[in-house]
């Protein structure tokens, strides 16, 4: 018994001592990995690993003693988090005497101490010890480029566990760190290097007397020129190295006496990255210098800046040299001063001003855009600063502005001078007289009202951005310069021909508005009061269209300065008031009028959106007037009304839909809930109580035998219903959507029809999964299988069906499969097929009157890839099981769904699905032509080499459409021969010729966008394969 109880014992050893003489002698690697889990398993210790190991450590064939310390060391890094104290203690005694062992040895020792440089049981002291050793004993620059990065492991392991150990070296730490790091030439290992010389100094770790030596031995690198080898498996790219060095330069004051030297030196090059370099380090060095550090290197700094600034053909290093000197004016702003100190800023400043002020007096040189941007970008970095530089150059650029006449030269110097108020917005002051600008106001004032009566569009454009500017300074502008500046205003949007002039005007009018709403309310709004009434009496006796236009300028100007809630209160029922003027017959509105009221109603609702009280204000005052007058307008007449039928208009319903759908989006729930009441049972019971003017000749029922006029206005309740939050319960919501289906299915009227299928589909998408949405459903399918099926209303039940499809697809509902697969199976309906097709286009695409986000209606992410996963391979088996009349449906399906999927999940799909589409561009249907093209154009720039393999039937039927009847079709066919141009020149080359000879045609076009795509077409295929393209 005894016996066999000491085999057992025994036989594990044994085991062991195997797998060691196979790793040691036989130079198999696998052992080491075996006896790591071994150990981990618990079947050896890491005592008895060296005990079997004995032979091989103590062999006096330097290889052989490496392999034995190899498999340790690897057994190690594997299982350090098992050893005990005392087993460290042994372990790293053994390893600090083998540093001193043959060079053989090294590399494996150094990886065994890296091991146990991560143990959590290292007992105090020993970090201290391993790294004497190292520093000691081994040259670590001779060492290969792996074990020196071993190296800079150890040390970083050991700051980042025994941190004031280390510490307790003090300047020996980082001599010997130096000494380490000393030569090295390798980026993998250099980035490691920067980082432990980073920590250093920001863990206040002692530097001694070797700050200098510490930045010698970094600084050397700088700036760092890396070129990073093709197909780099380590990935470290020269931008890596540049911010890793730069961290560690930017990082103490106490480098700056060797790093500015440095800095001016490599700014001063003629090599463009080291300019860049420098000045961003210099950049990133005033965020931890003080006056002390740069006070002997100002002029040189500002002199070296200055010159690049001036001098520099690059873009870049003159912007990286303004950011250097915002930094450096910053640095010495925040410097806090002894009372007997020279104050730096202001003589820094007065340096600044003495070598750019007298080229401001020059607006037609070269340097007076470099000058203001160097006074700018000083200016820009305190408000001393800002103060300093302003009150030196408003009164000289004042000044100019008057010495010269022209208007170009006025404009430069109006310019500059914006730039300069510009800064002051940075700046607050809490009290007014310490505010700069306000000892130049009347000259400001008077010169931008200067501005904004010159001929000159230009300077005019300038000028309206100053005002805004000004006027955004608090406090600035008295009551009489308000008056003046909403009178040029109001000017400039009427009297100027010049459409970019009132474009500014009416958007300066609008944050002015914002800023100042009495002044603009008691001046601004009375004039376009009475223009707008101007407008109405030129409307009435309908005068020619000039006047019309300006009739159009006043209400985008009522709707521009709608900014402010006191202001809307007075701008809303002006337009409201307008329009009822129109309804009455007071004067000739067309169809374009209407719609102009409507689009600025529209653009009132939105500015109201950023303000809760304002966005009811606007939904109680204006959807109740609008849906009155289309009520009215329903209602039959004695009297022949042609306004009446233009409200009724399918352009100016869609106008007022989206005024009634942006004035509902932004409701607070409670809010709409009061709405709802009253506007459902509106359309329901007739109830027009709520309506102002509610005396109406007969009863409003679009649902119940209502006229077509009647029910056209369902477009209304689609607007409001589909853009109320998902919250808010809808009264009488059953019969609601009874009302919707059995509407959605009369053939009498297809507009309200359609308004019908989509409101029912919009309040489909937001109700919640349940009983109640399953019998809508069911309603819904009910509907649709009976109207599908031959009688007078195939289409509209097709429309319904297109739109619950659309509501469930959105929010991946499980029968919305089902529906995809009846209308799939429509495509080859011989009277229906085509508006499938079509209706594919529809599932896809974002709609703007419901099923939106805004709307609050429910849209999954991603449901245009899933979309595309479930039903793409259906469409490709009819395609090919379809007969040949109906084969050009699923092409136009299809061509439609990938239009619109995103490009990276279209491409892995493109090699199976190229073909469909290459046959698609062979459909006859214009529509089919443009979706594949537009589809195929964005393919052949970002798949060019699945595209190359069908470059023979690209070319062909890309040339064959660029002569189709239909101009959209000739554009997208001449982009795609453009797009062409990208893939591989050789394959390309064989049809250069006939290219070249097939796009003479399309330059004689009768159409002025296809002969400029033609152009550009034909240059990109003479230029193939020329030398430098």
């Amino acid at each position: 018994m005894a016996a066999a109880t000491a085999l057992e014992a025994v036989a594990p050893t044994g085991a062991l001592w195997g797998l060691v003489q196979d790793f040691v002698m036989g130079q198999q690697e696998g052992p080491a990995d075996q006896v790591a889990a071994d150990v981990k398993s618990g079947s050896y210790t890491v005592l008895q690993v060296v005990e079997a190991l004995g032979s091989s450590l103590e062999n006096p064939e330097p290889r052989t003693r490496a392999r034995g310390i190899q498999l340790l060391s690897q057994v190690l890094l594997q299982c350090h988090s098992l050893l005990l104290e005392k087993e460290v203690v042994h372990l790293i005694l053994f390893y600090e005497n083998r540093l001193k062992d043959h060079h053989f040895v090294i590399p494996s020792v150094l990886q065994g101490l890296r091991a146990l440089s991560l143990c959590v049981a290292l007992p105090p002291g020993l970090a201290v010890s391993v790294l004497k050793a190292i520093f000691q004993e081994v040259h670590v620059q001779s060492l290969p480029q792996v074990d020196r990065h071993t190296v800079y492991s150890i040390i970083t392991n050991f700051m980042r566990t025994r941190e004031e150990e280390l510490k307790g070296l003090g300047a020996d730490f980082t001599f010997g760190f130096i000494q380490v790091m000393d030569g090295e030439k390798d980026p993998r290992n250099l980035l490691v290097a920067f980082r432990i010389v980073h920590d250093l100094i920001s863990r206040d770790y002692s530097l001694g007397p070797f700050v200098e030596e510490l930045f010698e031995v970094t600084s050397c690198y700088f700036p760092i020129d890396f070129t990073p080898p093709p197909n780099d498996p380590h990935g470290i790219q020269r931008e890596d190295l540049i911010l890793s060095l730069r961290a560690v330069l930017a990082s103490t004051p106490r480098f700056a006496e060797f790093l500015l030297p440095l800095l001016i030196e490599k700014v001063d090059s003629e090599i463009l990255s080291a300019k860049l370099d420098s000045l961003q380090t210099l950049n990133a060095c005033c965020a931890v210098y003080g006056q002390k550090e740069l006070k002997d290197f100002l002029p040189s700094l500002w002199a070296s800046i200055r010159r690049e600034v001036f001098q520099t053909a690059s873009e870049r290093v003159e912007a990286d040299g303004l950011a250097a000197l915002h930094s450096l004016t910053a640095c010495l702003s925040r410097s806090v001063l002894r009372a007997d100190a020279e104050d730096l800023l202001d003589s820094f400043l007065s340096n600044i001003l003495q070598d750019c002020r007298h080229h401001l007096c020059e607006p037609d040189m070269k340097l007076v855009w470099p000058s203001a941007k160097l006074l700018q970008a000083a200016a820009g970095a305190s408000a001393r600063a800002c103060d300093h530089i302003t009150s030196n150059v408003l009164p000289l650029l004042l000044e100019q502005f008057h010495k010269h006449s022209q208007s170009n030269q006025r404009r430069t110097i109006l310019e500059m001078i914006l730039g300069f108020l510009k800064l002051h917005q940075k700046w607050s002051y809490e009290d007014k007289d310490e505010r700069p600008l306000n000892g130049f106001k009347d000259q400001l004032c008077s010169l931008v009202f200067m501005a904004l009566t010159d001929p000159s569009a230009q300077l005019q454009l300038v000028g309206i951005r100053t005002l805004t500017v000004l006027g955004a300074q608090p406090d600035l502008l008295s009551s009489g310069d308000l008056e003046l500046a909403v009178g040029h205003l109001y000017r400039l949007s009427f009297l100027e021909e010049d459409s970019q002039s009132w474009v500014a005007a009416l958007e300066a009018s609008g944050a002015l508005a914002t800023l100042y709403p009495v002044a603009f309310s008691s001046h601004l709004v009375p004039k376009l009061a009475e223009e707008l009434g101007r407008g109405e009496l030129d409307l009435a006796r309908g005068d020619e269209p000039a006047k019309c236009s300006q009739h159009l300028r006043c209400l985008q100007a009522l709707s521009a300065i709608s900014t402010h809630p006191n202001i809307v209160k007075e701008t809303l029922p002006l337009l409201l008031q307008h329009l009822c003027q129109m309804n009455k017959g007071y004067m000739v509105a067309g169809t374009s009028e209407v719609i102009a009221v409507c689009q600025s109603l529209q653009q009132v609702a939105e500015k109201c959106q950023r303000d809760l009280e304002s966005c009811w204000y606007f939904h109680q005052t204006a959807v109740p007037c609008l849906l009155a007058l289309a009520v009215q307008a329903s209602m039959p007449e004695k009297e022949h009304s042609v306004l009446r039928k233009v409200l009724l208009e399918d352009e100016v319903l869609a106008a007022m839909v989206s005024v009634i759908g942006t004035a509902t989006t932004h409701l607070s729930p409670d809010l709409a809930a009061q709405s709802v009441a009253h506007i459902v049972p509106l359309f329901l019971d007739g109830n027009v109580s709520f309506l102002p003017e509610n005396s109406f000749p007969c009863r409003f029922q679009p649902f119940q035998d209502g006229s077509s006029g009647q029910r056209r206005l369902v477009a209304l309740l689609m607007a409001f219903v589909c853009s109320l939050p998902r919250n808010v319960e809808i009264p009488q919501l059953n019969q609601l959507m009874r009302e919707l289906v059995e509407l959605s299915c009369c053939p009498s009227c297809p507009s309200s029809s359609t308004a019908a299928a989509k409101c029912f589909a919009g309040l489909l998408n937001k109700l919640p999964a349940g009983q109640q949405l399953d019998e809508f459903l069911q309603l819904a399918v009910d509907k649709v299988e009976a109207g599908l099926s031959p009688g007078p209303y195939r289409s509209q039940a097709f429309t319904l069906l297109l739109w619950v499809t659309k509501a469930l697809v959105l929010r991946y509902h499980p029968l919305s499969s089902c529906l995809t697969d009846r209308l799939m199976g429509l495509l080859g309906d011989p009277e229906l097929g085509p508006a499938a097709a079509d209706g594919f286009s529809l599932l896809m695409s974002d709609c703007t009157d419901v099923l939106t986000r805004a709307g609050h209606a429910e849209v999954r992410i991603m449901f245009r890839q899933r979309f595309f996963t479930d039903n793409v391979p259906a469409l490709v088996q009819g395609f090919h099981a379809a007969s040949q009349d109906v084969k050009p449906n699923y092409l136009k399906g299809l061509s439609h769904v990938l239009n619109r999927l995103p490009k990276p999940v279209l491409l892995p799909e493109l090699p199976t699905l190229l073909s469909l589409l290459l046959e698609a561009l062979s459909c006859s249907d214009c529509v089919v032509q443009l979706s594949t093209l537009s589809c195929l154009q964005p393919l052949l720039l970002e798949a060019p080499q699945v595209m190359s393999l069908h470059v023979d039937t690209l070319v062909t039927k890309f040339l064959n459409l660029s002569s189709s009847p239909s101009m959209a079709v000739r554009i997208a066919a001449l982009q795609c021969m453009h797009a062409l141009t990208r893939l591989p020149t050789p394959v390309l080359l064989p049809y250069k010729p006939q290219v070249i000879r097939a796009l003479a045609k399309p330059l004689d076009d009768k159409k002025r966008l296809v002969r400029k795509e033609a152009v550009s077409a034909r240059g990109e295929w003479f230029l193939l394969g020329s030398p430098g393209s």
